[in-house]
């Protein structure tokens, strides 16, 4: 387990959320610790998470900057397996590819080594897809009130009703964590997110937590979407 960054990062998103208890149940310190560890195992979303905090002061102590610095290694890392990626399918383009590599290597030291990068291509979890397929599938029912994470790659289920945060814009997609709103608004969200006046006045200017703006307040139940993400 102590090894393992999938299940560390999984464990942190049940300690941010308070998955299978109440609100109250939310450990913040804990999220970020296993945010912290998987991070240095090489884990990208919780690399990304962990900057989310300390930018917001989320569970730790606000660093502005340093949160910025984690946020932009993390975007690093993700070109890096692009290219990477590039290189393994298409060994014709590896001279064009090494050029950009060599660049994105000086950015993103320490986090990436002489061997290019130090975590390989992500891959969908068999059991985030076996969650997604048996809950649309109808074999499995959630509970009224409850969502699924809207991530396509996820699976994940509330626990109780409005654990995940709303995209603050559109308010039609929830989300388990910063992760995974930032993958599904660069795969899709990115092209079907618009405002939805109707979604806010039907909830009273409440709801589980609908804010707006272009920052993200981790303390309520919404996602807002940032640029650098």
């Amino acid at each position: 387990m102590k090894l393992h960054a999938p299940a560390l990062y999984s464990l942190a998103v049940i300690q941010f959320n308070g998955s299978g208890g109440t609100k109250q149940d939310k450990d913040l310190r804990a999220g970020v610790a296993l945010s912290a560890r998987a991070s240095l195992l090489g884990h990208i979303d919780a690399l990304r998470e962990l900057g989310h905090c300390l930018q917001d002061g989320y569970g730790v102590k606000q660093n502005v900057t340093e949160g910025r610095r984690l946020l932009v290694q993390a975007n690093v890392r993700e070109i890096l397996l692009v290219y990477r990626f590039l290189e393994l399918a298409s060994p014709s383009r590896a001279g064009s590819c090494e050029g950009i590599l060599g660049r994105l290597r000086n950015i993103a030291v320490p986090l990436v080594n002489e061997n290019r990068c130090t975590v390989k291509v992500p891959e969908v979890h068999p059991v985030n897809w076996f969650l997604r397929e048996w809950f649309e599938s109808g074999l499995g029912i959630l509970e009224d009130g409850l969502r699924l994470c809207a991530h396509i790659g996820c699976g994940r289920a509330e626990t109780r009703p409005h654990e995940f945060r709303r995209c603050s814009v559109c308010g039609k997609v929830n989300y388990c964590s910063r992760a995974c709103q930032a993958l599904d608004w660069k795969l899709r969200h990115k092209m079907e997110c618009s405002p939805m006046e109707w979604w806010l006045n039907e909830n009273g200017g409440g709801g589980d937590g609908f804010v707006g703006g272009g920052d993200v307040n981790m303390g309520d139940d919404a996602v807002v979407h940032n640029a650098a993400d």
